[in-house]
């Protein structure tokens, strides 16, 4: 056990299994008392895979998958029970953070069971594919709803606590989707993208108050990539989540959640005052930093507004000067 988080109490919220589960073991090994968070006790089933899917893949794949998604179960009371045998402190919380009241009082069970809040890590995520000129509302709003709508629920009920204290750290999970992806998934692109302006916007209001927000990218072996190996291995190419399945990724060389957990630890510490409204991506023993957006050109008329013919004529070549 180690002490960089000796004192602070933190919640983790998606921490049932994967990489939330990875930075709540991760939290508590360094001296943190883990609220665990996850929608409801066992697993929660498929992210994915829905019947017809399961239905057409073969006994062996199925067995496979099995096997796979039975290693990586959990729920927020198992990781809170190997927090404990760690020798650490931690106490379940099982609600949806999509819920406005739920959000508030997974919050006040840090309060209530350890006196504080400090460190809030907004880890809880969900997925679908589809076409965009298919896609349903009903998965654009699972998806947003947890993302950044359930990071916001859960942020706008710990912030006044951090704010008395002079102190907190928040640390928001996205995804390097928030540029666009290369899997069909605009809900999920918007969602992360939403998770990146929220971080932005956070960090410059409470950075007054001693409290600091940051967001980490993470690229590891979880659930979700699992139903997605087996999603796309039961599908013909045209179903593919992948636009091209030549940008999909072998599991055997994903790196494991295990290797996110430090870096979250160090955005937690005291020594992380200075690191505030950062986007990083993490995956195995890389970490990466995304430069801020800026201005990358500007296209001034004086002395009056453009027309369109004008800009007919001056926008190609401003975008795409001659070498």
């Amino acid at each position: 056990m180690g002490d960089v988080l000796r004192g602070k109490v933190a919640v983790v919220t998606g921490s049932g299994q994967g990489i939330g589960r990875a930075i709540a073991l991760g939290m508590a090994g360094e001296g943190a008392k883990v609220v665990t968070n996850n929608r409801r006790r066992g697993s929660t089933g498929h992210a994915i895979l829905d019947d017809s899917i399961l239905n057409s893949m073969s006994p062996e794949q199925r067995e496979r998958l099995r096997k796979q998604l039975e290693e990586s179960s959990g729920d927020a009371a198992t990781t809170a029970e190997a927090i404990k045998k760690m020798g650490g402190e931690a106490v379940p919380f099982f609600g949806d953070v999509a819920d406005f009241e739920a959000a508030q009082k997974l919050i006040q069970t840090a309060v209530d069971s350890f006196g504080r809040i400090d460190i809030l890590a907004n880890v809880a995520g969900t997925f679908g594919f589809s076409p965009i000129w298919e896609m349903s509302e009903e998965l654009w709003d699972k998806v947003t709803l947890t993302k950044p709508k359930g990071y916001f629920n859960c942020i706008r009920h710990a912030v006044p606590f951090m704010m008395k204290q002079k102190w907190g750290r928040i640390i928001n999970c996205t995804s390097r989707a928030f540029m666009g992806d290369v899997l069909k998934h605009a809900e999920y692109c918007a969602a992360n993208a939403g998770v990146v302006g929220l971080t932005m916007a956070v960090a410059k209001e409470l950075a007054q108050y001693g409290i600091t927000c940051n967001a980490f990218a993470p690229f590891a072996r979880t659930r979700a990539s699992l139903e997605l190996a087996a999603y796309d291995e039961a599908v013909t190419e045209a179903e593919s989540p992948w636009m091209d399945r030549k940008f999909s990724f072998s599991l055997e060389m994903t790196p494991s959640p295990d290797d996110v957990a430090p870096l979250i630890n160090y955005l937690a510490s005291e020594e992380a005052a200075k690191i505030n409204g950062k986007i990083f991506n993490v995956g195995g023993p890389i970490i990466s930093l995304y430069s801020e957006p800026e201005v990358a050109k500007t296209l001034v008329k004086y002395g009056g507004s453009w027309t369109l013919d004008e800009l007919r004529q001056q926008i190609p070549f401003w975008l795409s000067p001659p070498e």
